[in-house]
């Protein structure tokens, strides 16, 4: 008999036993159909558990270099590219050409500093934040440029970098021993969808997006916050699904069950307990909430806010709306408002909570826009992409306020003086963080990757922030 026709006459054979075990030893069809209820119990907990606390790629953790001073980012980003001439670099000297109607920046309360005429309440708490107006990369893509941004490497290399956001989650998170029930690292609303945030870290590093739109009561995050549906009938339907769980039943106190039952119980605290509470913004002071601006990204920032209270920490608001090729003013007198509301009572609340010297606050995007001001049709006063020199702002976690790093020339085409690449923004924030720069990354390719760039990889750097440290 051939080999093959030998193997089956074997499963044929197993198959009328009612499934052997090894060697030969027949099962019943009872201890089939439990083993069969352990396998789907066990592929349950799992997915759950690696939803509500991702297991560990395995690592070398380094010692931090310094004592950390930061605790949690949130990282306002302007998706599209802010223009540094009508926020934080204004130019009026440089004529219409370039400055367009914003003719008179006002001063801040910090003598020396000025910003757009449209930034009021910015110009209020300009102690508590830096200016950093010799930003550089060169790059005028949005994808690529936002790579480089976001993870201080080079875009066109053989592998995908993580960004800040999925790195922190690495050495903050749940590896780290973080034991919040949030996700340490989400961005509201939406993932920016330019490159995979986590990089090679793999997908337990991707931030967790809410979707919906703050400004709405409820704020319906995705997975958390069920629309249409009230809380008291929820709280219903999961009695109704206690009632029907006849596995439970069936297994008893099996440690398996235990983890099942734990994991379970942290999906609903999630959606009925405190993690949906930190999204409820109907607990906030309605005064307060009109401080922070009724818009989405205004209540976005008292979101942020809520989520680093409760020790996430990552925050990201992808902030639409800047990417200002045509009509670029009429844009900017919708924009510059609501940001201006939102941005400073961010600053001022963290302030007030004692949290601004444990919290970095990140402004700004992929690059800036161009100085000069394209008038003709189509443009119709537009500004295109701008990587040559454009401005970021930082505050809080161990940045001093009220300084402003470097200097872009009389019309902002290029930098002046102190040129500052996104290497040097991501080292100093990490540095904040107590996380090392020569600590290893995890990787699938078993290479060997660190936290910063080594010296050979030749990333362009000018050093550190020092003057804000």
């Amino acid at each position: 008999m051939s080999a093959v026709n030998k193997y089956r006459l074997k499963q044929s054979t197993a198959t009328r036993l009612g499934y052997q075990k090894a060697y030969g030893e027949p099962i019943s069809r009872r201890t089939m159909i439990k083993r069969t209820l352990f396998a789907a119990l066990w592929v349950t907990v799992g997915r759950l558990a690696c939803v509500l606390h991702p297991t560990a790629v395995p690592m070398a953790h380094s010692s931090p270099l310094s004592t950390p001073k930061a605790k949690s980012v949130i990282q306002l980003w302007l998706w599209g590219g802010p223009s540094h001439l009508d926020t934080f670099d204004p130019k009026p000297e440089a004529g219409h050409d370039y400055c367009g109607p914003f003719t008179h920046p006002i001063e801040t309360n910090v003598p020396g500093i000025r910003i757009c005429e449209l930034l009021v309440e910015l110009a209020k708490q300009a102690d508590k934040y830096s200016i950093i107006r010799s930003m550089t990369h060169g790059i005028n893509a949005h994808e690529t440029a936002t790579y480089l941004m976001l993870t201080g490497r080079p875009p066109g290399g053989r592998v995908v970098y993580p960004c800040v956001g999925a790195v922190v989650s690495l050495f903050k998170g749940y590896d780290a021993g973080y034991q919040g029930l949030l996700p340490p690292y989400i961005v509201i609303t939406e993932p920016l969808g330019r490159f995979s945030e986590s990089g090679f870290l793999g997908p337990r590093y991707k931030p967790f997006a809410t979707g919906g739109d703050p400004s709405k009561t409820p704020f319906t995050v995705e997975g958390v916050v069920l629309p249409n549906v009230p809380e008291q009938r929820q709280i219903s339907r999961r009695q109704l699904l206690s009632k029907l769980d006849t596995l439970s039943a069936a297994l008893g106190n099996n440690d398996l069950l235990a983890d099942y039952r734990s994991a379970e119980k942290e999906a609903y605290d999630m959606i009925l307990g405190t993690g949906a509470k930190a999204f409820d913004l109907s607990e906030e002071p309605p005064a307060l909430r009109d401080r922070y601006g009724r818009t989405t990204f205004g209540q976005a920032c008292l979101v942020a806010r809520r989520l680093v209270e409760r020790g996430v920490s990552y925050v990201t608001i992808n902030y639409k709306g800047w990417d200002t090729h045509k009509n670029h003013f009429q844009a900017m007198r919708k924009l510059l408002p609501e940001m201006d509301k939102g941005m400073a009572t961010l600053l001022q609340d963290l302030a007030d909570r004692g949290l601004i010297e444990t919290t970095i606050v990140w402004w700004g995007g992929e690059f800036g826009r161009t100085p000069r001001i394209l008038w003709e049709a189509p443009w119709n006063g537009g500004r295109n992409h701008y990587g040559k020199v454009f401005s970021v702002v930082v505050a809080g976690g161990g940045f001093k306020g009220g300084r402003v790093v470097g200097a872009s020339d009389s019309r902002g085409e290029e930098v002046k003086e102190r040129p500052v690449y996104p290497i040097d923004l991501i080292a100093t924030i990490y540095e904040l963080l107590g996380i090392d720069g020569n600590a290893p990354l995890p990787n699938p390719y078993g290479l060997d990757l660190r936290v910063l760039p080594k010296p050979e990889e030749n990333v362009k750097s000018a050093g550190k922030l020092v003057e804000l440290l």
